[in-house]
């Protein structure tokens, strides 16, 4: 199974390249040596062989949510300012 210069340049102009002469061709031999790689793939016996994204399993690491239970006191000596519970910032959006 190959692939001809014909369809590497119709692809090419879908995809608004502009090939030269020689990176046509030489982007034909190399698509055609993909294609045959995959041919010979597809020839293993995969039969029982669940598919798979990772090689390896994935999974989410979570941490315990935690309420701040810091006295509101506190807090206000932290922050550089603070009025009637809350932190007040600089306006940044006119």
């Amino acid at each position: 199974m190959g692939i001809s210069r014909e369809d590497v340049l119709h692809v090419s102009r879908l995809a608004r390249l502009n090939l030269s002469e020689s990176e046509g061709d030489k982007l034909t031999d190399q698509l055609g040596s993909i294609l045959e790689y995959i041919a010979k793939l597809n020839e293993l016996d995969t039969e029982g062989v669940p598919p798979t994204a990772h090689v390896l399993e994935i999974f989410n690491v979570y941490r315990e949510d935690v309420v701040d239970t810091t006295p509101i006191e506190q807090m206000e000596h932290m922050a550089p300012d603070f009025a009637r519970g809350h932190f007040r910032v600089p306006k940044v959006i006119d």
